[in-house]
């Protein structure tokens, strides 16, 4: 069994709104439900989890009823922080996946998950345990050597652009969320499912991505959003 865990926790602050910015209706549609839709429609994905908000959840399932969302399976109450929140939603499996089952964690407000990526994800988990979409970075990027100058940068070349989807076997992500909470390791300020993965030693696999996979996270995003879907309505 295949199953996404959409993390949908978030707030609406930098986007400027009173509602958490998964909600904000684009051309009539909430956002957390075109990424949704396109879980929705891979063949390979057997059943949603949305992590969602406290007080949302009835709207979630609302939402997914009015747009046919009829993979969404679960509804779970998110944590204080990301990570917290995926935990939530790794720990709610516990008694409907079995180890070998594939978990995908995205997020709510990258509404733009292409199909390929997502097969790619799952083909690469289903090979090495683990998959995580990324580019390559194209930019220059300098190491501070204090708050005004450097000599120092990383080569590019070395680099990877790492965001969701990201998809790990359920045995190996519930034991890790287990250990890092135990311990205390890969839980803290912008740490991710990634990043405690290879806090605590584990080995990722890189899968395709797309440029157009953005995060929704201020009105600039949502601008560029809403110039993807126009374009794709015009083709």
């Amino acid at each position: 069994m295949n199953v996404a865990i959409i993390i949908a926790g978030g707030s609406g602050h930098r986007m400027g709104q009173d509602i958490p910015k998964q909600f904000i209706n684009v051309y009539d549609k909430p956002i957390l439900i075109y990424t949704l839709e396109g879980f929705q429609r891979h063949p390979q994905i057997d059943a949603i989890e949305v992590v969602c908000i406290d007080g949302w959840h009835d709207v979630v399932r609302a939402y997914a009823k009015q747009y046919g969302i009829t993979k969404l399976q679960w509804v779970v109450s998110g944590g204080a922080t990301g990570q917290e929140s995926i935990r939530n939603g790794v720990y709610a499996l516990e008694d409907k996946c079995a180890p070998e089952d594939i978990v995908v964690i995205h997020d709510g407000i990258r509404p733009l998950i292409d199909q390929s990526v997502l097969s790619d994800v799952i083909v690469k988990c289903a090979q090495h345990g683990n998959a995580v979409t990324s580019m390559p970075y194209n930019e220059q990027i300098f190491v501070m050597d204090d708050e005004f100058s450097t000599v120092q940068y990383i080569p590019r070349e070395t680099l990877r652009r790492v965001a969701t989807p990201q998809a790990y076997k359920f045995g190996l992500l519930d034991e890790k969320y287990h250990e890092a909470f135990e311990k205390g390791v890969g839980i803290y300020g912008s740490s991710y499912t990634n990043t405690m993965m290879a806090d605590l030693g584990v080995r990722l696999y890189f899968a395709a991505g797309s440029d157009k996979n953005i995060k929704l996270t201020t009105k600039d995003d949502l601008e560029m959003f809403k110039g993807y879907l126009k374009a794709g309505r015009q083709e």
